[in-house]
């Protein structure tokens, strides 16, 4: 089965062609940054107008770059939520449009499901069940995992996702947005020892999450330091990245040995920062737990894992309707 996959939720264009739900012949990703950056972050109007410029071309690469025709893809999964509802109408309409148009089959994929799904893309993929750790701009949720299309909600963010903590600490100290990428490389020319921040783990038998607090604190640090904190960023940011890795380490660590899964996965943008991969790889070493981290490109926003998705439900049978529409919020 070859399956065109479309993904429109937040800032990222993007479309890729999957064989078999495993397999990329091609996945393409139109990003939005450049548009975006000067406002410190996503504008839900300026995104929408960029997905219509840019989704006839990026899904004419991605359907060159596999070397097929258009009459040669048999399904089409595209996402249909959550996400910002202008952004996801764009690909959402389009893919009804060209699934009728083709008399193919279509399937709308929850956005979230895909990013879970993103491992199986990899060689040497988790075997069922395993926990995984979903964290990435808007949502940062732990799921015991029990099939492609069956997962179950062991906790969630109460407040900031851990990729907003991020994007907020990163637009207060004046680096602009995305903050992920510049606070992972400049963390590691600090040392996260000289400014300890609170680790917020509310309740360590739990799963929830609360990021609020650790930007509040860099906030106050800040506004307390006058100009001083200007010389001391790379450990300002050291140590805010490390208490936030600290709570997702010991959160997901915890969700696994709770539910005697010895295998776990990190998933989504946050997934792509290099010290959360190496502190999760080393604290689940000694508790027997294997780490699957799906490659950075895998981690952001990409039509692939939609591609991937979608074909677990298109091969049981399932398919959207034409009446179907997006939906803002989460929905597992």
């Amino acid at each position: 089965m070859i399956i065109l996959g479309i993904e429109t939720s937040c800032d990222e264009t993007a479309a890729s062609i999957v064989v078999e739900g495993s397999e990329i012949l091609s996945s393409m990703v139109s990003s939005q940054v450049d548009v975006h950056h000067k406002y410190g972050g996503v504008v839900p109007e300026l995104a929408s107008r960029k997905h219509i410029e840019d989704i006839v071309p990026i899904v004419k690469e991605a359907v060159s770059k596999a070397d097929i025709n258009f009459k040669q893809i048999n399904a089409l999964a595209v996402t249909q939520g959550p996400g910002l509802i202008g952004s996801l109408i764009v690909g959402f309409s389009f893919a009804k449009s060209f699934a009728y148009t083709l008399g193919i089959p279509w399937i709308g994929v929850n956005h979230l499901e895909g990013h879970i799904n993103s491992v199986f893309l990899e060689s040497n993929p988790p075997t069922f069940p395993f926990v995984s750790l979903l964290a990435s701009g808007g949502h940062t949720s732990i799921y015991y995992v029990k099939d492609h299309t069956e997962m179950e909600l062991m906790g969630q963010t109460r407040d900031d996702a851990a990729g907003e903590a991020f994007d907020k600490v990163s637009k207060a100290i004046g680096l602009g947005y995305p903050g992920g990428i510049v606070i992972d490389r400049l963390a590691k020319n600090g040392d996260p020892s000289k400014i300890v921040f609170p680790r917020s783990y509310l309740d360590k038998s739990g799963f929830d999450f609360s990021f609020s607090g650790i930007k509040t604190a860099v906030n106050r640090y800040i506004q307390t330091h006058g100009d001083e904190y200007k010389n001391q960023i790379p450990d300002i940011l050291a140590g805010f990245q490390e208490s936030v890795v600290d709570v997702l380490s010991y959160k997901v660590l915890n969700a696994a040995m709770k539910r005697g899964c010895d295998q776990i996965s990190l998933v989504g943008g946050v997934a792509a920062n290099s010290r959360l991969r190496e502190r999760v790889i080393k604290d689940a070493g000694p508790k027997g737990i294997k780490v699957h981290i799906p490659s950075v490109d895998l981690c952001g926003d990409n039509a692939a894992m939609i591609a991937a998705t979608g074909y677990h439900y298109l091969k049981n049978g399932k398919s959207s309707d034409i009446s179907d529409d997006v939906y803002s919020r989460i929905k597992i």
